[in-house]
């Protein structure tokens, strides 16, 4: 910025004039009534971008699978756990990762979808994107604090 542009700025505020503000050099009012940008074609979004995102975030689901079978293999052979704190404790924290790492898995076909189909559709508002966002968000909430909920209390 120029130091005389500088100065009508200081001037301006100090008459307590309006000043229109101008990002990357172009107007704050392209006086159509349209926020600056709208419609202009410095302003671009790659469908591809979007559309790649949502099939690796989806793709996540096939490693997800494959851990969760080898969790299930290891865990095959405990066998009955009333006799034993240390197995039934093994079975409780198996169950309890497991359904984390199923949710993880359907959260990512979820999300991947949802990334999908923003860039197929552009035009989606972005109120209804949030609105997806949030649903995803209800369906998939974390546990409180790290190693979840003490059980009774």
């Amino acid at each position: 910025m120029a130091w005389d542009e500088w100065e009508q700025l200081k001037a301006d505020v100090a008459e307590r004039k309006s000043t229109p503000m101008q990002l990357n050099q172009h107007p704050a009012d392209p006086g159509d009534g349209a926020p600056a940008g709208v419609g202009s074609e410095d302003l671009k979004s790659s469908k591809r971008a979007w559309v790649k995102a949502g099939e690796d975030t989806k793709r996540l689901d096939e490693p997800i699978g494959t851990a969760l079978r080898k969790l299930e293999d290891g865990q095959a052979g405990l066998g009955e756990t009333a006799g034993s704190q240390g197995a039934a404790a093994q079975k409780e924290l198996y169950d309890s990762w497991s359904k984390y790492v199923k949710d993880v898995r359907t959260r990512c076909k979820s999300l991947g979808g949802l990334l999908q189909s923003s860039g197929h559709d552009l035009s989606k508002t972005d109120e209804s994107l949030k609105s997806e966002l949030d649903a995803i968000r209800r369906s998939y909430k974390d546990t409180e604090a790290v190693g979840g909920r003490a059980k009774g209390k």
